[in-house]
């Protein structure tokens, strides 16, 4: 969490290796190996995944195939899956965020609500389960009740064999309380000035980040 500006969407997009940010200093170490130069292609092989604020449109371009297409980028030839075998799988994940049959026969994100697109990439999640995942904002452009089914959605890879690691950035309280977060920590001016639990964001809630950029102002 934090406020506008703080660095949030910076560092997500930077740990997954976007080419609009440069590392000036420091070392992204995942798994105990260095990919801090890996391409974000690689990057996603070993295990990291983005979800992004505003998914782009990609006209012509079918959910399913898509969807396959990475789906088997992270498999090997042998374990690769054919196309009634993903047809499968795929729907398998769809009736659990609720999802028509119909969606994935559309065009990526053409056209979708932004509800449908949030859904979409927990969608993508859910079939490529890396092990960590990183969802920028998420809950943002969501209804009360898709807000719930995506929080639902990520609750059930949080409790999964694949024992995913999940960090969810957000400005709001209300999809905290459906995620129930092991740890919140508070961002500003690109460093962490704040760790707690739960209930540092109930505190956020009631009081904003005003005084613990004051406090934090203070002793440094």
């Amino acid at each position: 969490m934090g406020p506008n500006g703080a660095g949030k969407s910076t560092l997500a997009n930077a740990l997954m290796g976007h080419p609009k940010y440069k590392l000036t200093s420091g070392k992204i170490i995942l798994d105990d190996k260095d990919i801090t130069n890996s391409a974000p292609e690689t990057r996603a092989k070993n295990g990291l995944f983005l979800s992004f604020q505003s998914p782009i449109e990609i006209p012509g371009v079918k959910m399913s195939y898509f969807l396959r297409t990475i789906v088997n980028n992270h498999r090997t030839p042998q374990q690769q899956l054919s196309v009634p075998e993903f047809q499968k799988v795929l729907e398998e994940k769809m009736s659990l965020i609720k999802l028509d049959p119909s969606f994935s026969r559309r065009y990526l994100n053409e056209g979708f609500s932004g509800g449908e697109k949030k859904r979409a990439e927990i969608l993508q999640l859910m079939l490529l389960e890396p092990k960590y995942a990183l969802l920028d904002e998420t809950d943002s452009g969501l209804d009360v009740d898709s807000l719930k089914l995506v929080a639902d959605s990520i609750n059930l890879m949080k409790t999964s064999k694949t024992k995913m690691s999940i960090i969810v950035i957000t400005h709001y309280q209300r999809f905290l309380e459906y995620l129930q977060p092991d740890e919140v920590s508070v961002l500003y001016q690109g460093k962490i000035i704040k760790h707690g639990g739960s209930e540092l964001a109930k505190e956020i809630e009631q009081h904003g980040f005003n005084n613990i950029i004051t406090q934090w102002q203070k002793n440094n």
